[in-house]
C-alpha cells in the first residue's frame, strides 16, 4: 500500500474526511515532510509555532529538530484524533485554535517571549488573511516558513509591472524578505490540489529588511491598499476617491483631485501612473507626501 493510500485509509477509518471548507490537503510522503521541515533551518533551541497540525506529517520532523512545538489545529476531529492516539512527540503541545483568531502576544509568551518562528502547511482558503496577520504582527515575528499555492507564492515574489504584483507583495516587502525554496506537486497531498504548492520563507529579522526608512506604517498600508483598489485606473483617479483629504475639502471633489495631483507630483510620481509599476521606495515616497499634505492642511 502506498503512503497516499495509507493516508486515505487512516482518514476513512477515523471518519476524518478532509474538510473542503477548511482547505485541508494532507502531506502523504514522509520524505517530503522532512524536506519541508529542513527548509525552516530549525535549531535544537527553537520553539516553533506550527499552523495546521493535520495528521502530524510535518509535526514529526519539526519536533525532531526543535526544542518544542506548539501545534495549532482548528479541526476538532483532528484534535480528538491526536488526543486519543497520543501519537505526537513528547515535545509537542497541541492547541485547538484558529490562527486567524490567535492572540500573538500569547503565542510569543509560549515562545518564551522570543520572536515567533512559524511553520505551516497552510490551508489555501486562509492564505491572504494569514499573511496579513503576519504583517500586522511583524514586530513579533522572526520568520515564517509556509506552504502556499503557487499563484499566491508568485505574488509574494513578484516584481513591479507584473500582473502578480499587488498589495501583499508590497506590504511584505516593506517588512520582510521572501524566498521560494521548493515546489511540491499535487501528488504530494491528499486530497490532491489542482495546482502546485510552493514552500516560501518569509524573514522578518532586522537584517532581512528591504529598507531602513522611517515612515508611518499605518498610513503606508492604507496608501498601498487604496492604490491597488482599482488596478486599471490611474493613481490620480484611485487616490482621489480614497478619502485621504475629504475631512478638509468638505466633499469638494474637484479640490480633492487637485490635492491628490499635487501630492503625487511632490512624490515624483506622474498622476497617470498605475499602482502596479510603483516600487517599494515610491510607495514610501507617496506615503510621506500624503502625510505632509495632511499636515499642511491641518495647519491652515
Amino acid at each position: 500500500m502506498t503512503r497516499y493510500s495509507q493516508t486515505r485509509k487512516s482518514l476513512r477509518e477515523e471518519q476524518l474526511a478532509p474538510k473542503k471548507k477548511l482547505g485541508q490537503n494532507f502531506l502523504v510522503h514522509k520524505s517530503t515532510a522532512e524536506a519541508v521541515a529542513r527548509c525552516g533551518h530549525i535549531s535544537k533551541d527553537d520553539i516553533i509555532i506550527e499552523v495546521g497540525v493535520g495528521l502530524g506529517a510535518l509535526t514529526q520532523p519539526i519536533a525532531e529538530q526543535a526544542n518544542h512545538v506548539f501545534g495549532l489545529e482548528v479541526d476538532s476531529g483532528l484534535v480528538r484524533f491526536h488526543q486519543e492516539k497520543n501519537d505526537l512527540p513528547e515535545n509537542v503541545t497541541l492547541l485547538h485554535q484558529d490562527i486567524l483568531k490567535a492572540n500573538f502576544e500569547e503565542l510569543q509568551r509560549l515562545s518564551k517571549d522570543r520572536q515567533l518562528k512559524i511553520m505551516a502547511n497552510l490551508p489555501y482558503s486562509i492564505s491572504n488573511p494569514f499573511l496579513f496577520k503576519l504583517i500586522e504582527h511583524r514586530e513579533k515575528m522572526q520568520w515564517a516558513t509556509i506552504m502556499l499555492q503557487k499563484e499566491v507564492a508568485d505574488r509574494l515574489t513578484a516584481n513591479p509591472g507584473t500582473k502578480q504584483y499587488g498589495i501583499p507583495t508590497v506590504l511584505l516587502k516593506s517588512c520582510a524578505t521572501v524566498e521560494s525554496l521548493m515546489t511540491l506537486k499535487p501528488a504530494e497531498f491528499h486530497p490532491r490540489p489542482k495546482i502546485d504548492s510552493v514552500v516560501v520563507r518569509i524573514d522578518f529579522s532586522p537584517e532581512a529588511q528591504c529598507t531602513d526608512r522611517v515612515y508611518n506604517h499605518s498610513l503606508f498600508q492604507k496608501t498601498v491598499r487604496a492604490s491597488f483598489s482599482q488596478r486599471r485606473k490611474t493613481l490620480l483617479n484611485t487616490l482621489s476617491s480614497a478619502g485621504f483629504f475629504r475631512a478638509t475639502t468638505e466633499d469638494d471633489k474637484k479640490l480633492e483631485k487637485q490635492l491628490t495631483k499635487d501630492t503625487l507630483t511632490d512624490a515624483g510620481i506622474e498622476p497617470n501612473t498605475r499602482a502596479e509599476v510603483l516600487s517599494l521606495d515610491q510607495f514610501i515616497d507617496l506615503t510621506q507626501s500624503i502625510s505632509s499634505q495632511l499636515e499642511n492642511l491641518s495647519a491652515h
